[in-house]
């Protein structure tokens, strides 16, 4: 093949390539109104929580109360020895005993004579209602929140265990009707996926013993 149409086949391609780019059609910019579309849904709480939706609020526990758009009414709070809390526009409002969704509803339903369509979120931020206890051998002494469904290897896990630990003799001592039960635990096999019905669920003034 000569030059001269070896040349002339290179500048036909080219010529193609720069009209198929041209063809590509740009990516449209985000418009304001679908931006506006996403600020008007109701945001998603940015706060984590670490009780469950079934979880039962109880004095001393932190909550985050979120009106959307209403910030003068948005607050983080603790609830106080009596079971309530005080909101603005509400005043006293009973929190303890009811889950954070039930909590919302209450004040959904006694905002509505304030304001249009109130749309509240409540999230515990952090529990402090429920606590167990952890003494002797570990690293981590002292009361700590009880999570939703936490179980004696959870708490030994956070609470880390000290080389000087006895793991065979753990025990968990539990009040029930006016009388103290002693739980035996061997920390041990449950590790090892042994006796796994030692790995009770925990109870709000449960004390765990390291030896």
């Amino acid at each position: 093949m000569s030059s001269t149409w070896k040349a002339a086949i290179a500048a036909l391609v080219l010529i193609s390539s720069i009209a198929l780019a041209q063809d590509v059609p740009a990516q449209p910019a985000a418009s304001p109104a679908s931006d506006k579309t996403a600020s008007d849904k109701a945001p998603t709480p940015a706060s984590s929580s670490p009780a469950g939706p079934a979880y039962v609020i109880g004095p001393e526990d932190v909550l985050h109360v979120a009106v959307w758009k209403e910030a003068d009414l948005t607050a983080t709070l603790p609830v106080r020895p009596d079971g309530k809390i005080s909101l603005p526009l509400l005043d006293d409002v009973q929190a303890a005993g009811l889950t954070p969704k039930q909590l919302a509803d209450s004040v959904t339903e006694r905002l509505k004579k304030y304001i249009a369509d109130p749309r509240v979120t409540v999230v515990v931020t952090t529990i402090n209602s429920k606590r167990i206890y952890l003494v002797g051998e570990v690293l981590h002494a002292g009361a700590t929140p009880m999570l939703p469904n936490m179980t004696v290897l959870q708490a030994l896990s956070s609470a880390g265990l000290s080389q000087f630990a006895n793991t065979k003799r753990i025990y968990v001592l539990r009040s029930e009707n006016g009388k103290q039960q002693k739980l035996p635990v061997n920390y041990r096999k449950l590790v090892k996926g042994e006796e796994i019905e030692q790995n009770y669920l925990l109870q709000p003034g449960d004390t765990i013993v390291v030896p």
